[in-house]
Formats: structure tokens, C-alpha cells, sequence
């Protein structure tokens, strides 16, 4: 009978799979992590650290986390999806876990013991007669530069050995404002950038206007096409330069947008791509009615607190780096291959290296910035330029989270049941991120002359989570399921990945139906959910969450409404169930989201608390306050005023609770409450005063407009 293999290695380091890339063990009695997984205000190297502390069975005082750089680090693609404690996380584990094994292999060696007689003791290593030796005396005698080999490894978990969480190791620099961001860097002789672009895609300079006697003295002008770019010694000159091109430079052609009124119908009207996707079979029975439903999610942007910065140095001594650039872009790697492509160099003559950005979930105008840094610094080989969005722009050029149309047809049979599904989507695709195509997705490439047009935005396949079509096919059991995801096939509004993809929109349309077609039965919402539920850990979020409020006892507000929804984050990933309890007067307030979530083992608690709860309430501005407006010339939501997101005053209670499952392995938390919150809040909206909202956000204007038409 053959031996059960091993269980492969898991993805990140199937990719990486040299030891040495992800750790150094130093003779100092340091230890050095390095990750392809960056930092963007998630936690995730507090965590990652956690991991590796855990493995090493070291104190984590002893890690240094490594800033990723394409220079040394592991290529893991992009930081997105909720994965990397699931795919960078676990493969910090195995290869802490598998170095110490060597380690202590060579210790039993020196020490003239077993492996199994020693005993570690933050990095010493006791045997027999209290004898010792350490990783540190040992560094030199076990080279890690080699392949890692498939198995499992125990670990002493944190919560084993009786430990707390560590606490964030990139909070005390944030709250004491010690240098941290990117915008933070100064280095000497350097030079102030700014660009100037157009507001819609193809767009070019129609006018003769002298750009340099408006960008006035101390201020050079670089043109290429329709790429126009700033550069100063003194940062307020070319502030003040860029505001006045600005407002004097005229542009023609280009992509026209929609009316933002008949954005719905223009959806649809669009050349798509559909993929269909299905899952059991029609009945051979004619549908005794039709529940059928249209569901609106507007274009969303990331609206991150501080625009977008990068810096850039073509070095004077041409070596074998040509090019060197600091980003908080969530992909090095990717954006590494598109710096590459527009400048005609190879990828070892690019370095790219993560510097934090103040916050974002999704691909933001860190990318393109970085592409306008890189263009600058070009002219003055040998200083480094900064280069830095306004606000305007990051709210008007950058990428925006795809308007999404979501219709939905449940046909059911004479008792009221499910007998049929319909799932039908029309947006554009959810990723232009850089490094996946033969050309560049940055904006400056596509503006520059002979750059090519602005490629359109595509999904990614359904087996790693999918775009658009995200949680669209419903984790409920249904005798007949039938989804159909139309990708548009032009894009005048540039889109791409924003955190939970197609689940916010694929989540809020199930849910709102799964409570429409309980009401039409006259059963409980949590009853009905749970008897279209198969999944066991499904079951028991759903429950926990009933059992936390007391479901479905009402809130106790005036004119307050509780509404409930869940989902498993692609299906594949975290379980979540919100309950949400609101007010409903001149406006919706969301006074308290309960929250349901299992994460399997928990490798920071804090963490994982952060994640769900920052989800949540990014839900509720979502659902509540945030749409991109615009004209057929362009974006109109250029700032804060015309772009409101959800005030400090207004951001609800949340209350959290984790489920357990130290046995099962973690998946990510960061997307698992955007769906379901956002889903809770509409269908607490129509408890309240009985008006099925269809469409993000619920504004007084949208709640008068559902209430007009009867919903």
C-alpha cells in the first residue's frame, strides 16, 4: 500500500520556493522575513510576523520585517483577494517551521543527540546535560539557499503557548507622526513633479497655449502627447503651475461619457462578452411566477485619504539598474513589468520598492503616479522626483470600482418555492491593473504620443474568486442556478479592482431578493436563508449572528428598521452574517451592524477584528453616501464636497464576533463584510418603511425615487 504524499507546498512559495529568499537567520541574533505581501494599513506584517515568531519559536522582538523590493523579495503577484494570510502567511509558516527543523538537525549533530531531545528556547537550542548551541552560532552552518520540500511541519501556535496578539508593529510611527508614508520621503536634491491630464481617456490638447509662460518661472514643462508634466526645486511653484494648466489647458475628442441618468439602460445597451455559468437543472415545470428585480451599483472611487505619490531615479552611472521607483502600488512585481514595456527595458534593469501610501483597498492611481514619476525623473538623470497627484486627480483619472447592473428573475413554483434562478450582470471587468497584458494599463502610457489606447478592463477567472461575476453564484441551494456575466466591451470610465470586486453588488441583489422571496412566503428571513443552506460553518454563522440580536426581536428605535444578510467571501473564503439596525427619517443612519465571522485559526485576533470592522463601515459609506458623478466631458466628483463619504459622526457601532476554528486553516478577513453589510443595511431600509431599495446609495433622492415607483 502506497504512503499518502505529502501536501504540496502552499502557493506563494510553490511559485518562491527557495528558503532563503523568505528568511535570513543572522550570526547578530537577528532574523530577517522578506514577503511579496505589502503593507497597506491591513496589519498584514504584524501578522506575517506573528507567523514567523511562531515557526522559529523566537521572540518576535528578534524579526525584522524586510520592505518588499523586486530586488530581493518574493515575486507573490498582487496583495489582494484576502490572500495573503492564506497564501503568503502559510508559506512564511512552512519555511520558519522547515528552517528550524534544519537548525535543529545540525544542533543534534554538533550537541550528539536526537533532534526530538532538544528543546528551543527563542532561538537556543538546549539538549541533554544542558548542553547548547543556537540559530545564531549556527547561522554560518545551515545555508538556506535551497528548495523547500513538501510536509507538514507542527507550530506552536501563539494562543498554545499562552501569548497575547503582538501588537501593530506600524501604528506607533502613524500616531506619533514620525516619518512612515511615502509622502514622507525627502530625499537630498530632490525635485518636485506634477502632472497634468486629461479628464477623459483619448483626450487631446486642442489649444496653442503657451505652456510655459503659464507654468511660470523656476518650472519646467516636459509634452508628449497628451502627458503634460511639471518639475520644480520649490514644491509650491509647481502646485501653483499645475492648478493654472489646469484650469487653462483645453482639450478635445476622446471617449464620451454616459448620462449619469441612463446609466442602467446604457449598461445594457452595450457590446458585451457573457460568460454563463450553471449549476443544477431546470424543471420540467412551467414557473408558477416570476419575482424579477433590477439592482444598481453606481462607479465607486477609492477616495483615499491622501492622493497618490511615488518617486523615481534614472541613476547617472547606467548599471545594471536603470531605473529605481518607490510605490505603495499593491503589486511591485506588476508594476515593475509596465514600467519595463514603456520604457523598453529589461525587467532586471527596473527596481521597484514598497513604500506604505495612506490607505487603499484596490487598485488606486498608485500605479499611474508612479508611471508620471518615472517620465520625470527621465529628463534629470541622477535626482530623484517626486511625484504627486492633486486631489482633483485622484478623484477624476485614477481607476474607478466599475458601475455594476445586476438583474435578477427568481421563478417560483405553486407552494412559493425556488424552482429557478437567474443571475444576469452587465459592468465592465474589474482589473486594469499593470503587469497582466503585453501593454501598459497606466494612464501616462496611454496619453503619451504613439501610446496605445487605454486597454479595456477584464475579470479574472472564476477559479481564483472572478470579477464582476464575484459571489454572484449564491452559496444557497437552489434546484436551478443560472448566472450570466456580460463584461462590457467599452470603457469610457476607466475601471478596476476596488476592494470586494463584484460581491458588494452580486451580495446586496441575493440578499435583497433572498428577503423579498421569505416575505412573499410569509417565513422568517434567518428560517428561510438557513432551509437554502448546506454548508455547516454556514449554518452556524448564520445562527450565531440570529442568536446574537435576539432575531428577529426589533432594534427598539424610532422609525428603525433591522435587516439581515450573509455570504461566504467567493465562496471559497471567510463566512460572514451582518444584522443591521437603522433609522430611517430624512435620511438612513446606521446605528449598530452585528457581525458574524469565520476566518478559520485566527493568527491575530486584532486583526482580524480591524479588517471585518473597517469593511463594515467602508460598506455603510458605500451604501450610504458614495457615487461618481459625471457628464458626458468627464468626472464632476472631483473632491470631498461633491464626493461625500461617511463622517466620523455618522459611522455606526459595530460589534464583532469570531467563531472559533483553531484546527481549520486561515483565510483573510479583509473582504468577507462588504457584501453582507452593505445587503443588511438596504433590506433594515425596507423593514423600516417597506421600500425595496434597488440601488446604491440610499440617498433621500433614491429612497423618493424607489418610493415613486413602488418598490
Amino acid at each position: 500500500m502506497n504512503a499518502p504524499s505529502a501536501p504540496p507546498l502552499p502557493k506563494s512559495l510553490q511559485a518562491n520556493p527557495q528558503l532563503g529568499q523568505w528568511l535570513k537567520i543572522l550570526p547578530d541574533g537577528e532574523v530577517h522575513v522578506c514577503v511579496g505581501k505589502v503593507e497597506i494599513g491591513q496589519g498584514i506584517a504584524t501578522a506575517l510576523l506573528q507567523m514567523a515568531a511562531d515557526a522559529l519559536e523566537v521572540d518576535a522582538g528578534r524579526i525584522r520585517m524586510v520592505q518588499p523590493s523586486t530586488a530581493y523579495s518574493p515575486d507573490e503577484g498582487v496583495t489582494s483577494g484576502s490572500l495573503s494570510i492564506q497564501d503568503c502567511g502559510r508559506s512564511i509558516r512552512h519555511v520558519c517551521a522547515e528552517a528550524r527543523e534544519l537548525f535543529r538537525q545540525e544542533a543534534a549533530q554538533r550537541l550528539g543527540t536526537e533532534p526530538d531531545d532538544l528543546i528551543l528556547d527563542d532561538g537556543t537550542i538546549i539538549g541533554p546535560g544542558n548542553a547548547r548551541t543556537s540559530y545564531w552560532e549556527l547561522a554560518q552552518d545551515v545555508p538556506l539557499d535551497r528548495p523547500a520540500t513538501p510536509g507538514e511541519r507542527a507550530v506552536r501556535r501563539r494562543h498554545a503557548s499562552g501569548r497575547e496578539d503582538l501588537a501593530r508593529i506600524d501604528i506607533a510611527d502613524k500616531i506619533f507622526g514620525r516619518p512612515h508614508f511615502i509622502h514622507d520621503l525627502r530625499p537630498a536634491d530632490m525635485l518636485h513633479g506634477r502632472a497634468v491630464h486629461p479628464l477623459r481617456l483619448g483626450s487631446r490638447r486642442s489649444g496653442t497655449e503657451d505652456l510655459a509662460a503659464i507654468a511660470g518661472a523656476g518650472v519646467q514643462v516636459f509634452e508628449d502627447g497628451a502627458f503634460i508634466g511639471l518639475l520644480s526645486d520649490d514644491e509650491l511653484k509647481v502646485e501653483q503651475a499645475a492648478a493654472r494648466l489646469r484650469e487653462k489647458i483645453t482639450w478635445q475628442g476622446g471617449a464620451p461619457l454616459p448620462k449619469e441618468a441612463e446609466l442602467p439602460d446604457w449598461l445594457r445597451a452595450q457590446p458585451v462578452d457573457p460568460v454563463v455559468e450553471t449549476r443544477g437543472e431546470a424543471s420540467a415545470q412551467p414557473a408558477a411566477r416570476t419575482l424579477s428585480r433590477s439592482f444598481l451599483k453606481p462607479y465607486i472611487a477609492h477616495a483615499s485619504m491622501a492622493p497618490s505619490c511615488a518617486l523615481a531615479l534614472w541613476p547617472q552611472d547606467e548599471g545594471e539598474t536603470r531605473l529605481r521607483v518607490w510605490t505603495h502600488s499593491q503589486g511591485i512585481y506588476n508594476l515593475r513589468a509596465d514600467l519595463a514595456v514603456v520604457f523598453d527595458l529589461p525587467l532586471d534593469a527596473v527596481v521597484v520598492e514598497h513604500v506604505e501610501g495612506a490607505g487603499c483597498y484596490g487598485h488606486n492611481p498608485a500605479d499611474d503616479v508612479a508611471l508620471d514619476a518615472a517620465l520625470l525623473a527621465r529628463g534629470c538623470p541622477g535626482r530623484t522626483v517626486r511625484a504627486q497627484w492633486s486631489r482633483e486627480d485622484e478623484m477624476s483619472c485614477g481607476p474607478f470600482g466599475p458601475a455594476m447592473r445586476v438583474d435578477l428573475d427568481v421563478d417560483l413554483d405553486a407552494e412559493g418555492e425556488i424552482a429557478g434562478w437567474r443571475h444576469t450582470i452587465w459592468s465592465n471587468g474589474h482589473s486594469m491593473r499593470p503587469g497582466r497584458a503585453k501593454q501598459s494599463t497606466l494612464r501616462a502610457a496611454a496619453e503619451m504620443e504613439g501610446g496605445a489606447p487605454c486597454p479595456i478592463a477584464i475579470n479574472m477567472p472564476a477559479a481564483t474568486g472572478g470579477g464582476a461575476d464575484r459571489n454572484s453564484m449564491p452559496l444557497y441551494v437552489f434546484p436551478d442556478t443560472r448566472i450570466t456575466n456580460n463584461r462590457l466591451m467599452v470603457m469610457p470610465i476607466r475601471t478596476s479592482s476596488m476592494r470586494a470586486l463584484g460581491a458588494f453588488a452580486n451580495v446586496f441583489a441575493i440578499e435583497s431578493m433572498m428577503d423579498e422571496v421569505a416575505r412573499e412566503k410569509g417565513e422568517d428571513a434567518v428560517a428561510f436563508r438557513l432551509r437554502h443552506l448546506k454548508d455547516p460553518r454556514a449554518v452556524k454563522v448564520v445562527e450565531e449572528a440570529a442568536r446574537l440580536v435576539n432575531w428577529p426581536a426589533g432594534n427598539g428605535l424610532e422609525s428603525g428598521g433591522r435587516g439581515f444578510a450573509f455570504a461566504r467571501y467567493k465562496n471559497t473564503g471567510a463566512y460572514c452574517a451582518v444584522v443591521a439596525d437603522i433609522v430611517c427619517e430624512e435620511e438612513v443612519r446606521v446605528e449598530r451592524l452585528t457581525i458574524t465571522v469565520d476566518v478559520g485559526e485566527v493568527i491575530n485576533r486584532d486583526g482580524v477584528l480591524n479588517q471585518v470592522e473597517g469593511g463594515a463601515i467602508q460598506a455603510t459609506s458605500w451604501a450610504l453616501k458614495e457615487a461618481v458623478r459625471f457628464d458626458r466631458d468627464g468626472i464632476l466628483s472631483r473632491g470631498w464636497e461633491s464626493y461625500p463619504i461617511l463622517r466620523f459622526s455618522e459611522v455606526p457601532a459595530v460589534d464583532i464576533h469570531i467563531i472559533e476554528r483553531p484546527d481549520l486553516p486561515p483565510m483573510g478577513a479583509g473582504e468577507a463584510s462588504q457584501g453582507p453589510a452593505g445587503a443588511a443595511i438596504a433590506n433594515a431600509v425596507f423593514d423600516a418603511i417597506g421600500v425595496r431599495m434597488t440601488q446604491y446609495p440610499i440617498t433621500r433622492e433614491n429612497l423618493i425615487a424607489a418610493m415613486e415607483l413602488g418598490l
